[in-house]
Formats: C-alpha cells, sequence, structure tokens
C-alpha cells in the first residue's frame, strides 16, 4: 500500500461534494494544484465541468446530496474513474432564514434532507472506500454548531448534526486506521455568506453586515488541504474559532445577550421576508419549489 508524506497531498484521490462553486470549487483547485486527483459531486453541471477542467480533465457528476440512490451511483462511479478513495470531504449544504415559531417548516426539511441526510448519505457510500490506513473524512460543519443565532436554528441544527456524524464516525473507523476531520467556519467570503445575511430580517437583529465579519476564504481552504495531509481531527477558520468552541456556553450567553434586542422585529419580518436557500449550489430542485 502506497504511503503518503505527512504533509502533502500528492497523490491522494480525493472526492468533493458541493464542489461547483465556493469552498468545494476553491478546494478542488488547490487540491489539483498540490497533486491530488479529484473528482467533483454537485448540481450545476456547467461550472463543475469548468472546475473539472481546471482540475485536469477532473471526472465530476452531477448529484444531488439528498437523494440516497443517486450518491450510492455517483459515487461508485467515481471512485471506479479515480481507481480507489483516500479522502472524501462532505461539503455540500444549504441554509435558509427560518423563525422557528410561525415559519415554514419546509425550510427545516429542506436544510435537514441537504445537510444531515446528504451528509450521511455521502460518508455511508464513500466509507468503504475510505477504510484503509491513508482513509481520511472531512465534514464540514460550522461555527454555528456551536453558537446559536436567532433565525439560523435550522441550520445550526443542521451542522450540529455533521459534527455529530463526524465525530461517530472517527470512532467507528478507528479500527480501520482511518481518521475523520470535522471543520469548522465562522462568516467565509463564499455566496453562502453573501446571500445569507443580505435579508432584512438579519440587518434588524445585527445591525450590520454579518456578526463576526467575512473572512478570507484562502485560508480556509489552506486549513483544509493542511487537514487532508495530515489527516487532523479538527478544522477551524479564521483562526478564532478554536478559542470559541471550547467556550460554548460563555458564547452562547454573549450572543443571547449581543444580539436581544432586535429579535422580536427581526421574527415580524422573517414570517413575511421571501429569503431564498443560501448555498454554493443555488439551483439545486427543492421540494418546496416543485410544489408551488
Amino acid at each position: 500500500m502506497k504511503l503518503f508524506a505527512g504533509a502533502s497531498v500528492a497523490g491522494r484521490k480525493v472526492l468533493i461534494t458541493g464542489a461547483a462553486r465556493g469552498i468545494g470549487a476553491a478546494l478542488a483547485r488547490q487540491l489539483h494544484a498540490g497533486g491530488a486527483q479529484v473528482a467533483l459531486l454537485g448540481l450545476e453541471g456547467e461550472l463543475l465541468g469548468e472546475v473539472a477542467r481546471e482540475c485536469g480533465d477532473a471526472p465530476w457528476r452531477y448529484c444531488d446530496v439528498g437523494d440516497r440512490e443517486q450518491v450510492d451511483r455517483v459515487v461508485t462511479t467515481l471512485v471506479g474513474e479515480l481507481g480507489g478513495l483516500d479522502v472524501v470531504v462532505a461539503n455540500a449544504g444549504v441554509a435558509r432564514q427560518l423563525p422557528l415559531i410561525g415559519g415554514d417548516p419546509a425550510v427545516m426539511e429542506e436544510t435537514l434532507a441537504v445537510n444531515v441526510l446528504g451528509v450521511y448519505y455521502t460518508l455511508r457510500a464513500a466509507g468503504p472506500h475510505i477504510s484503509h490506513p491513508n482513509g481520511y473524512a472531512l465534514v464540514v460543519s460550522s461555527l454555528a454548531a456551536a453558537v446559536h443565532l436567532p433565525l439560523v436554528g435550522a441550520y445550526s441544527a443542521s451542522k450540529a448534526a455533521v459534527e455529530a456524524l463526524g465525530n461517530t464516525l472517527r470512532i467507528e473507523l478507528k479500527h480501520t486506521g482511518a481518521k475523520v476531520g470535522v471543520a469548522y467556519f465562522a462568516e467565509l467570503d463564499t455566496d453562502m455568506t453573501s446571500r445569507g445575511f443580505g435579508t432584512a430580517a438579519a440587518r434588524a437583529i445585527i445591525g450590520r453586515s454579518t456578526v463576526s465579519g467575512v473572512a478570507p476564504l484562502g485560508p480556509a481552504i489552506d486549513s483544509v488541504e493542511k487537514a487532508i495531509a495530515r489527516r487532523r481531527r479538527q478544522v477551524v477558520s479564521p483562526w478564532w474559532v478554536a478559542v470559541v468552541l471550547p467556550f460554548r456556553p460563555i458564547a452562547q450567553r454573549v450572543i443571547a445577550i449581543a444580539l436581544r434586542r432586535g429579535v422580536r422585529r427581526a421574527l415580524e419580518i422573517a414570517r413575511n421576508e421571501e429569503a431564498p436557500f443560501t448555498t454554493d449550489q443555488p439551483d439545486r430542485p427543492r421540494k418546496m419549489e416543485r410544489k408551488a
């Protein structure tokens, strides 16, 4: 069995979900530049094709991660085209503001279907292929898994579930030699962040564009590349997220106090505001849209 250098991604075979844009696309390009072989999943064929061409004509497929049979089929196909698999990055996700009382329950259902079941289906399909001493799975959670904001309950719940899946899988794969990492990002410079905090309800709570300020995407991608190379159990970006995580109860209390004044008005706005799903794959076919 080939043994990889501890600080390099060269030669690794990596499957990335949500790879059409944002974190997934940037990571694919950087891993390819570092000598990895990548395979891409996503919903936007034209964008995926462009990313694939920039990654040495990497194999790619349309795939809705919320569809278990589709995930099983596509992962099997891409692993065959790669000739094996060393790393899976479960990155695809969606978000949308939701008042827990009086909001549209379809938002919660859709968020959990993509962010939780989609990660589970991805890990389930890729797991047998990475169950070896060089294997690694990275699940993309969020600082939202640890610190919960008003109107972001669906997203926070889903990312807390992703964290739980990653921590559980780490124990279940240990005997195979494979390792599992969990990524915690704050507000990065992606389409998801710019659209997610661009609503009237969000502005009513925060009073500005974001909670902590938008961080550049580059350092986050650098951190993920290093995590893959060294099969780390935790990835954070920006750096201060690592300081917040051990003090979740304190951070939650600070947030609750700091944001309490605008919540009532924000809830009123959110119950009537037509806010879009924010995602790095904006054209995902959604059940709620098909019903409209």
